[in-house]
C-alpha cells in the first residue's frame, strides 16, 4: 500500500516562485495547529512534527517562528478546515484540503478549478471513503519485527510496516498519530523521521492518459495557485 503514497500527494515546490507559496502554506498551518494545541512543540506532538516537516521542505526559521509568535498572541485571523472532494479527468479521485478564513470565497476559488478543466466537484464523503485517511511514520531502523512488537504493545491499531534497506515505515488509521509516535519514542528514544504525516492513501488508482493527463495538470497548477489549499490528494495513474 505505502510505496505509492508520495506520488498520490501533489508537490507543492516545483519551482522557486512556488517555494514562496510553501513558505505560506507552512505558516498558516503552523499557526493553526500552534493556536489550537499550544505553541510549546514539546506538548504539542502535532506541532513538533509539522516544524520538523517544514524544516526538512527548508522552510526557513523565521517563517516558522513568526507563525508561533502570532499564535502566541491569541488574535490574528480565524482559520478552519475546509476538505472538498471530486472527480477529476478520466474521473479520477480527488480530496483537497484547505485552511479558511472565508469559507464562501475558498469553495468558490476551488469549485471554479473543477469546473475550469471538465472536472466535477462532489458532496463530502462522495470519495474520501476510497481512500485510508492514515499516519505515515519513516525512519531508519534494521528491526522491524521489534518496531511491530513496540507498537503492538501500545495498543496502536498498525495497518502496515514495511522495511525497504534499513528504512521502516509505518502506517497507522489518523487516530492514532499521537499514540503510534508515543510508542515509538518510549521504546526507541528520539527518532528522526523522514516522513511524519498525516495522508489520504488511495484504496485502488485510476488510469489517465492522453489530453486526460494535460488537463489533469493544469487541474493540479490551478489548485496549487490558491493560498487556501493545503493539501491536493489523488488516485490519479498516470
Amino acid at each position: 500500500m505505502g510505496r505509492a503514497y508520495q506520488n498520490r500527494k501533489v508537490s507543492m515546490a516545483k519551482t522557486s516562485d512556488a517555494k514562496a507559496k510553501v513558505y505560506s502554506k507552512y505558516g498558516r498551518e503552523i499557526y493553526v495547529c500552534a493556536k489550537s494545541g499550544g505553541i510549546d512543540p514539546s506538548g504539542n506532538l502535532a506541532l513538533r512534527g509539522l516544524i520538523d516537516r517544514a524544516k526538512k521542505d527548508q522552510v526557513p526559521t523565521h517563517v516558522i517562528e513568526k507563525a508561533i509568535e502570532k499564535a502566541k498572541g491569541g488574535g490574528g485571523e480565524d482559520f478552519a478546515p475546509a476538505r472538498y472532494e471530486g472527480f477529476g479527468p478520466g474521473n479520477c479521485m480527488v480530496i483537497v484540503d484547505c485552511l479558511t478564513d472565508n469559507p464562501n470565497r475558498t469553495f468558490g476559488d476551488v469549485r471554479l478549478c473543477f469546473t475550469k478543466t471538465k472536472c466535477k466537484i462532489g458532496t463530502q464523503g462522495v470519495v474520501s471513503h476510497m481512500f485510508d485517511h492514515s499516519a505515515i511514520l519513516a525512519f531508519e531502523h534494521n528491526d522491524e519485527d521489534a518496531v511491530l512488537e513496540a507498537l503492538l504493545t501500545a495498543d496502536v491499531d498498525v495497518t502496515d510496516v514495511e522495511n525497504d534497506n534499513g528504512k521502516i515505515t509505518v502506517f497507522t488509521p489518523q487516530s492514532d498519530y499521537f499514540k503510534t509516535k508515543q510508542a515509538l519514542t518510549d521504546a526507541f528514544g528520539e527518532l528522526n523521521y523522514d516522513v511524519d504525516e498525516i495522508q489520504f492513501i488511495p484504496k485502488g488508482s485510476t488510469p489517465i492518459s492522453g489530453e486526460d493527463v494535460e488537463m489533469f495538470e493544469k487541474f493540479l497548477d490551478m489548485l496549487n495557485d490558491l493560498d487556501d489549499v493545503q493539501n491536493v490528494y489523488h488516485d490519479a495513474e498516470y
